[in-house]
């Protein structure tokens, strides 16, 4: 599945990914390839994208994910990649 992080400045991660965690106003929830499309309001927080067997880690800001046909995409008002 394609994965997306998007700020209104900058493209922060763009690629494929086994998972993505993302911050759901909600509560915290994982999507696998072959989630069924959703929508939901983000937190800020932390994501996490699992990539190449790799766990990327992001701070993001409040937003939105949606995830539909293999695609998905975190828009937030920031967002960072950390380090270490």
């Amino acid at each position: 599945m394609r994965i997306q992080i998007l700020t209104p400045e900058a493209t922060v991660f763009d690629g494929e990914a086994e998972s993505v965690m993302v911050p759901g106003s909600a509560g915290a929830f994982e999507v696998l390839t072959g989630h069924a499309p959703i929508l939901s309001s983000l937190s800020a927080g932390d994501a996490r994208v699992i990539a190449d067997k790799k766990e990327l880690h992001f701070k993001v800001g409040a937003g939105f994910f949606e995830f539909s046909h293999e695609n998905g995409v975190l828009l937030a008002d920031s967002a960072e990649k950390k380090h270490g």
